[in-house]
């Protein structure tokens, strides 16, 4: 699985002019999903991004993490993180198919609800418009195939 994990004021996801999902302080995660992806890799994913201390203690050092902060996740499907760039024109052959990625991002969700956050969405493959408002900024990338 892939991620990019922003730090956020607020972020939310419509989709046709409606607001599907909307978070305060928190993460917007845009995740993807490979063809060799796992129900255990989903949830190891989870575990790592919730933990994630990246929000600022009262000595202004990155320390604390979601639950400390009180914060939301806004997930958002995202197969063209498995973008092919060798030609100008990405190919996108390397994310799973939906039969497998489906499951896989609503077990992440889930696993984050799990751990009681609160996890609002956008929908798998809709034309999405994701709006953010980034603090810091701060941006992680994860890659569960690299060590």
């Amino acid at each position: 699985m892939r991620a990019v994990v922003t730090r956020v004021r607020s972020a939310s996801v419509s989709i046709d002019g409606a607001v599907a999902g909307q978070i305060g302080r928190g993460f917007l995660v845009l995740l993807g999903v490979g063809p060799r992806d796992t129900e255990d890799t989903a949830v190891k994913l989870a575990d790592k991004i919730c933990n994630l201390r990246v929000f600022r203690d009262e000595n202004d050092k990155m320390n604390l993490n979601l639950e400390q902060v009180g914060g939301s996740l806004l997930v958002v499907s995202q197969f063209t993180l498995y973008a092919d760039t060798s030609s100008r024109r990405p190919g996108f052959t390397g994310a799973a198919k939906p039969d497998l990625a489906i499951p896989l991002y609503e077990r992440f969700m889930a696993r984050c609800r799990e751990r009681g956050f609160d996890v609002q969405h956008g929908e798998f493959g809709a034309d999405m418009l994701v709006a953010s408002e980034n603090e810091g900024p701060v941006t992680i990338l994860f890659d569960t195939e690299e060590k």
